[in-house]
């Protein structure tokens, strides 16, 4: 039997780091959206039980990634044998649209996936509070990928908490084709400082929180063609906010015509961008 589970990406639409940690990690506070329902930003993953533990990867966007044991699902996979205390061999196949190194969380969602298929593909009945833990061992973003909705992440971003479904206005993602390494810009905002170290406020009901991404400047120093992209949405009328540690960008409009005469103009004048209306 094949069973697939959906790895869809994720948009933090607010992000302030509020000062380095003795042990190294950032004290973050985080509000993410999972971005369902968005067929061209889910990566999809399937597996049925196998001879042995194997990954296979294909799409528009798994070229020269690694199926070894560096590979985050497969990683996820090893830590579920570790909680079932048995083998789980099992063919693995993941169909990969998000983008590597974007901001969007692809391989995070990849992982939290891998733990969801397993617990269910073997029947190990794992409760979700130790999904969570053995999501918060991969990464600091996986956690959020089971709850989905909208979340509150605090700590390094692996302590979360759901929050009211927060409706977006009109939104655009462009992808440039630009790969950023996270651990760089973490290194450039050590080096820059904190500029805005505030924690996000209360908010009433139904109010979105700031759009707002501390990372911004230390990952236009880590990659300065990114600005061109933040200049090309503001010129499209757009309000620009980098995903996580980039490279896509989103950008937020005040109605869906002018989000969709922004898309047109960018996939005109951009035509190796990937430009996604949400």
């Amino acid at each position: 039997m094949v069973l697939s589970i959906q790895a869809p990406a994720k948009l933090n639409r607010f992000l302030a780091v509020l000062g380095r940690r003795a042990d190294g990690f950032h004290e973050l506070e985080l509000v993410t959206t999972v971005l369902e329902g968005v067929a061209e930003l889910t990566d999809t993953l399937s597996g049925e039980p196998g001879p042995r533990l194997s990954l296979s990867i294909s799409g528009p966007a798994g070229e020269g990634l690694e199926t070894d044991e560096s590979n985050l699902v497969i990683r996820a996979w090893r830590l579920l044998e570790a909680a079932a205390e048995r083998a789980l061999p099992t063919t693995l196949h993941l169909e990969k649209r998000i983008p590597h190194g974007a901001g969007l969380g692809g391989g995070s969602s990849d992982a939290a996936a891998a733990l969801r298929l397993g617990n269910s593909l073997f029947n190990l009945e794992l409760a979700e509070r130790t999904l969570l833990d053995l999501a918060a061992a991969l990464g600091s973003d996986v956690p959020l990928f089971l709850l989905g909705g909208t979340t509150l992440g605090l700590g390094r971003g692996e302590r979360v908490f759901p929050l009211r479904p927060l409706p977006f206005e009109p939104l655009l993602l462009v992808h440039p084709g630009l790969h950023v390494s996270t651990p760089n810009v973490y290194r450039v905002l050590a080096e820059l400082g904190y500029a805005d170290p505030r924690p996000l406020l209360s908010l009433p009901e139904g109010i979105a929180p700031p759009w707002r991404n501390d990372l911004t400047a230390a990952a236009l120093k880590v990659c300065p063609a990114l600005v061109e992209v933040r200049e090309a949405l503001a010129a499209a009328g757009g309000e620009p906010l980098l995903c996580g540690s980039g490279s896509c960008w989103a950008a937020r409009f005040d109605s869906t015509a002018h989000r969709d005469r922004a898309v047109a103009m960018l996939r005109r004048l951009h035509e190796s961008w990937c430009v996604w209306p949400i």
